[in-house]
């Protein structure tokens, strides 16, 4: 029987999660919902909005629509390729600022700088570096020798490779900044221990510092791949998807088609197989993550 005390706890803490709860209600789960129920429709984006239910015909459109299984497939080698390259990149500057380098808080106040950038303003910049005529990289690239008039953003062969360098610089500070904090919190006893027994610096990596971090990386790891498959806006100033659908990821693909093309029920479908998709592969990598844990602990 719930006891008059129990019930007022109950309801402080309903007060307390309610005013959190109402923005992920109103700006979250609502959007979902209403997309997930103009998948269903025929909607188009009209002054005059008019449209029937038209059950499940937009799935069966999207089925053979191969541009855009091309697009998801491009967008799945984006986000694998960017969020394991920033994980690599993100690990290595993380030891080196947590290894006691003089100027060390200036250096991590630097290493942030890619990330408070706008995306906008960064795609800006890396167009004049990747620039054909006289950009800076063709112009190093001359000087030692070796071809200087790569277009970089323009090529079928380079683009993606490109696009994705633009990705991990602008995602790796805070993997950085996450993997750091991770790694001052590891006992400075266990390394020492390690040491004295006579491991040197990869094993003490791979005993020590990776097992630690494991449950970060999974955490950092699943965050950085849900934000680089819905990247947008530093594809879309780059390439714009070109050239030829090349760097068209799904989600660029996704805003053309309601944003230009106007069918908003049809785009609607699509962002509905991208949620799924992305549930799925994380769905895997966790379950992945979660079982290895469990071995390790039952070892």
């Amino acid at each position: 029987m719930t006891t008059p005390m129990v019930r007022a706890r109950r309801r402080e803490v309903a007060a307390l999660v309610m005013p959190s709860l109402i923005p992920i209600l109103v700006l979250s789960i609502a959007p979902l919902v209403v997309g997930i129920a103009l998948a269903f429709t025929d909607a188009r984006l009209v002054r005059k909005p008019d449209y029937d239910v038209v059950g499940l015909d937009n799935f069966a459109r999207l089925a053979g629509n191969s541009l855009f299984w091309d697009s998801l497939r491009i967008g799945l080698i984006w986000t694998v390729s960017v969020t394991l390259l920033q994980l690599v990149a993100a690990m290595g500057l993380a030891l080196l600022l947590n290894s006691g380098l003089r100027l060390q808080g200036l250096t991590r106040v630097l290493a942030l700088v890619p990330w408070a950038m706008p995306p906008v303003v960064v795609a800006i910049m890396w167009q004049m570096i990747y620039s054909a005529n006289g950009g800076p990289l063709n112009a190093f690239l001359g000087g030692i020798g070796l071809p200087g008039d790569i277009n970089w953003l323009g090529d079928f062969s380079t683009a993606l490779p490109a696009v994705i360098v633009v990705g991990v610089w602008v995602g790796m500070p805070q993997t950085t900044i996450t993997l750091l904090a991770g790694l001052q919190q590891i006992p400075a006893d266990l390394h020492e221990a390690a040491a004295v027994d006579g491991a040197g610096a990869w094993r003490r990596f791979t005993s020590v510092t990776w097992p630690s971090l494991r449950p970060i990386v999974t955490s950092i790891t699943s965050l950085n791949f849900i934000w680089n498959f819905n990247s947008f806006a530093l594809v879309y100033v780059l390439t714009e998807g070109g050239p030829g659908g090349r760097t068209m990821v799904p989600v660029l693909f996704v805003y053309l088609e309601a944003f230009k093309n106007r069918n908003l029920g049809y785009a609607a479908a699509m962002g509905v197989v991208l949620v799924i998709v992305i549930v799925a592969v994380l769905a895997l990598y966790l379950r992945s993550q979660f079982r290895h844990d469990r071995t390790e602990k039952a070892r």
